[in-house]
């Protein structure tokens, strides 16, 4: 029987910044001698491999997300109204899902690439020359706002006002009840009633579906702040923190980073190696539905677990060489968008971003170097580079 560990020296605590930054020595060891980990004093167990990591994403009725699918809103024991969907669980899920999926079919978001590129090219030519910048200010966190303002439909003279409101919330300015009680979004619900347009507001305000009680109706209020507050906030931070991954990352290979300067149909590889090797999500999260067992442990029905998909994206029983960073690395699936029921929904609009942003720089600027001084490193249930200022030759 493997034994789950409590021991001060294996110590697992997310939201610790050392823990955040670097977090794969510990990890590792928790996949050796703590596969079931428990720490008491934060009150939650973890999973770290990868067929156990697998385990928990594909059985939903057992490990549910309906309770919270972070840490931190697991055990604040929080409500949130459906339509969250990666806080949701079959039928609500699922209904919520369909709907959403209209709008990030193959079509529409292929059909972003070319202004994503143009809007690309605008920020990046004028810094050609200049001896360096914020590889996340000036390039990572303008452009997927820039694609989800499209797609949501934000007034173009309301634009600095969502984004401000939107960066607030992770200096805890504004609370997640704000947010979803309508502080960013509200005012522009009512707005596009009157002025309808080609946009997920728009197309969400006037379906018509089916719920799980087999009513026909529309979406509340509640239910549309919620589907929208998902949208923009998931297609915002984890494309930004990813750029800020991949900024840090290539320099630190330049060999990898010359190797896709040299033949940039790698890049949109290298893109799923940058989510494998540093994700900007630590884990998933689950409530425990009924008793469940690993490695001989019983994890007792109502606690939290972690699904540590940073670890099991590592699992050297399922990558080979799992700790180098190789950008022509092959058939390596990670958890870092999800696997299951929740993959994520974005998902190729996140690949689609992360490419043409890739393609773009690398195409002006094949080499750089980090400013580590001036670099800011934040980590709440997301980890990367609030500000990455490079240097350029």
């Amino acid at each position: 029987m493997t034994a789950t560990s409590t021991s001060s020296d294996l110590f697992y605590d997310p939201y610790e910044r050392s823990t955040a930054l670097d977090p794969h020595p510990l990890l590792a060891r928790m996949r050796e001698e703590a596969p079931i980990y428990h720490n008491e004093e934060l009150g939650f167990y973890a999973v770290t491999r990868y067929d156990d990591v697998e385990r928990v994403l594909v059985a939903r009725e057992q490990f549910i997300s309906s309770r919270g699918a972070t840490l931190n809103v697991l055990l604040a024991d929080m409500q949130l109204p459906p339509g969250t969907l990666v806080m949701d669980d079959p039928p609500i899920h699922t209904i919520y899902r369909g709907l959403m999926s209209r709008m990030f079919t193959a079509r529409r978001v292929s059909g972003l690439e070319d202004s994503i590129r143009a809007y690309c090219a605008e920020l990046l030519d004028p810094l050609v020359g200049t001896g360096g910048f914020d590889l996340v200010r000036n390039l990572g966190a303008p452009v997927p706002f820039k694609v989800i303002s499209l797609l949501v439909g934000i007034p173009e003279d309301d634009k600095e006002f969502v984004r401000g409101r939107l960066e607030s919330f992770h200096t805890d300015e504004i609370t997640v009840d704000e947010i979803l009680g309508g502080s960013v979004f509200g005012d522009f619900i009512d707005w596009r009633v009157e002025h309808p347009s080609d946009d997920i507001m728009t197309t969400l305000m006037n379906v018509d579906f089916t719920d799980e009680t087999g009513t026909e109706r529309r979406l509340t209020r509640e239910e549309l702040l919620a589907n929208i507050n998902n949208v923009t906030l998931a297609g915002l931070d984890t494309t930004k923190r990813l750029i800020g991954w991949a900024g840090k990352i290539l320099a630190e290979h330049p060999e990898q980073r010359r190797a896709l300067v040299e033949d940039p149909s790698l890049i949109p590889n290298a893109v799923d190696e940058l989510l494998r090797y540093e994700p900007p999500m630590l884990q998933l999260c689950r409530y425990v539905a009924s008793d469940a067992e690993f490695h001989g442990v019983t994890v007792p029905e109502g606690s939290p677990l972690l699904a540590i998909t940073t670890a099991a994206n590592r699992d050297p029983a399922h990558f080979e060489a799992p700790n180098h960073f190789d950008v022509r690395r092959t058939g390596a699936h990670h958890f870092s968008l999800g696997f299951g029921t929740h993959y994520c929904l974005g998902q190729a609009l996140a690949r689609l971003e992360a490419r043409v942003m890739l393609e773009e720089l690398l195409a002006r600027f094949p080499e750089w170097d980090i400013d580590e001084e001036g670099a800011v490193f934040t980590h709440d249930d997301l980890r990367g580079w609030a500000s990455l200022p490079i240097v350029t030759p």
